[in-house]
């Protein structure tokens, strides 16, 4: 079996989408076997794409603060798994950044998965994370969103399974809207969120 580390570095040689990258190929992700959360997220942006650290823009300090924890831990590879649904940045559209391409999770993601035995949070976020790991009922993000508890109580192989909004700051209005993310989801993610690290560095 390939070890973990020469993944990484198959992943980080990959040219598999680069004639439809408008910056050329560059994958961002991070793992370690010893990780408790993997965060599964849509794909790098330009800052992202520049410094070759993920989530280190805008949504990455948003998603560091519903998370509680602070930057050497959210970089920390035996505490977070972060695998996005693309390793690359995709491109602009007409609104926003390009969906992630889709050749990416198929052929990346269940390798990687397989070094990563005790993962026991999924973060799923954003609708192209969801809509790929998530098979339910609900119509819309908000609506699975809104039903974060489900998937808390309908655990599978692997642990929770967590469907959150993107951190944008486009998503400014979304959050407003739903007031109740921040005050229901986020402070029972942040003490799982604690009660996983603390159960990991502990165990060092």
């Amino acid at each position: 079996m390939v070890q973990l580390i020469e993944l990484l570095d198959e992943i980080s040689a990959c040219k598999l989408c680069e004639p439809h990258l408008a910056l050329g190929a560059n994958p961002v992700v991070r793992a370690h076997s010893d990780a408790r959360i993997l965060i599964i997220g849509q794909a790098p942006g330009t800052r992202v794409h520049t410094t070759g650290i993920p989530w280190n823009d805008p949504s990455g300090d948003r998603l560091r603060q519903w998370l509680a924890v602070d930057r050497d831990s959210f970089y920390d590879d035996t505490l977070f798994a972060i695998m996005p649904m693309g390793f690359c940045y995709p491109g602009k559209g007409k609104s926003g950044d390009l969906p992630p391409r889709p050749e990416c999770a198929p052929t990346w993601h269940d390798r990687l998965m397989a070094h990563l035995p005790n993962i026991e949070l999924t973060l799923l976020i954003g609708q192209y994370a969801q809509k790929h790991y998530l098979q339910d009922h609900h119509k819309n993000l908000t609506e699975r969103v809104k039903h974060w508890r489900d998937h808390i109580t309908n655990r599978r192989e692997g642990g929770i399974q967590l469907p959150l909004p993107h951190p944008s700051p486009r998503n400014r209005l979304w959050l407003q809207r739903n007031d109740w993310f921040e005050t229901e989801t986020v402070p029972w993610l942040q003490q799982h969120i604690k009660k996983l690290l603390h159960s990991s560095q502990s165990g060092r």
